[in-house]
């Protein structure tokens, strides 16, 4: 299935029923009175987050989606029925954007949440609602108001704890092969990934984290050049990034170091948050080097790029180094959750400490 991570599509809330204006006409009941009920209220039109969807493929058929209309009132004082809520599904990762405006409506993130994008029309009253000691006979309703219609742009990140980067033909769909179930489309020549790929990585019973293989990154990509630049955009909500590099290029005249600072610097033009992301240095193909020069060439391309992060070594083809390197990633991850749920209890003990001091505060000055 080709995946697709943009969409267009135009959405109608239901329109408000008209109040009703009606009276009371029953035999030996004279100046029954008005009994003109409401109108219902018009459906409203919901994002709802599904986790078992992967691309945003499905809006390329269906561009136009409607929630009901609620039905007008009727005699004796009968509500009308409200139009039913239009539920669109979408996968996790989407961001919801007005067309017109380029306001960020809300970003779908959980399984089953709801994320309100069309709000619909509030019901008209009938003119019941309008009877008083002075106008007894009211003749007054008012119509139900329009459903909100707007055209939506979703954009679609794709959720994963770590991204995949690299030159094209770096060996980061081997990586993934090797690491988890997923089984991207690898061979012997540059830009063989169209398209995302994610892969879940078991390390141990109940712990596992999401992989996200990339199309490869080439000079220029900020601006437009190649394929990775459309799903960079997939990797800024990553945890860790790891940067991919061929000791054993196909072409002798192909620097790792070059390679290496082309991307880191399209990285940063592409966005400063993503620049400044965790990343770690893999260096694969090491099946394609000599044993003795092995030690040499990684210790070479780490000097030259003084590089002051993590350094792995592996060889993705024969899975040699991947088991280790994902282990570390597993406790990388562990630990990043830890201080992340450690820094939101203090938040929220700050949050406490503030309401009970203005609470303290506010009773002594009525107490005075």
């Amino acid at each position: 299935m080709k995946f697709v991570d943009e969409a267009t599509i135009q959405i109608q809330a239901g329109n408000g029923g008209n109040g009703c204006v009606g009276f009371r006409r029953e035999k030996y009941i004279p100046f029954g009175g008005p009994d003109g009920g409401d109108g219902g209220d018009g459906g409203s039109v919901f994002l709802v987050g599904d986790v078992n969807l992967n691309t945003l493929v499905d809006f390329r058929h269906k561009r136009s989606y409607r929630a009901e209309n609620g039905q007008k009132g009727q005699g004796s004082n009968c509500t009308g029925k409200g139009g039913d809520d239009c539920f669109i599904r979408v996968p996790l990762g989407t961001i919801v954007k007005d067309d017109e405006t380029d306001e960020v409506i809300g970003v779908v993130l959980h399984h089953e949440q709801h994320l309100l994008v069309a709000q619909g029309g509030f019901h008209g009253i009938g003119n019941a609602r309008f009877k008083s000691s002075t106008n007894r006979a009211p003749r007054q309703m008012t119509p139900g108001s329009l459903g909100e219609g707007r055209r939506l742009q979703m954009e679609l990140k794709v959720l994963a704890d770590v991204g995949l980067l690299g030159m094209p033909n770096a060996g980061k769909s081997t990586f993934i092969r090797a690491s988890s179930a997923a089984r991207p489309k690898v061979a012997d020549y540059p830009f063989t990934t169209l398209h995302p790929n994610l892969g879940v990585v078991c390390v141990s019973d109940h712990r596992s984290f999401v992989i996200a293989d990339v199309p490869g990154v080439i000079e220029g990509a900020a601006d437009g050049a190649g394929l990775g630049v459309q799903f960079l955009k997939h990797l800024s909500r990553t945890r860790l990034l790891l940067h991919m590099v061929d000791v054993a290029p196909y072409d002798p005249t192909i620097d790792p170091v070059e390679e290496v600072q082309v991307i880191t610097q399209e990285l940063s033009q592409f966005s400063d948050e993503l620049g400044k992301q965790p990343r770690w240095l893999v260096l694969n193909k090491l099946d394609l080097v000599p044993e003795d020069l092995q030690e040499e060439l990684c210790a070479d391309v780490v000097e030259r790029l003084q590089w002051q992060g993590p350094v792995y070594r592996v060889s993705a083809l024969d899975e040699t180094g991947v088991r280790p390197l994902l282990n570390d990633i597993m406790e990388y991850l562990d630990e990043t959750a830890r201080l992340e749920k450690e820094a939101v209890e203090r938040e929220s003990k700050v949050a406490a400490a503030l309401v009970e001091s203005r609470s303290d505060v506010a009773g002594e000055a009525l107490e005075q």
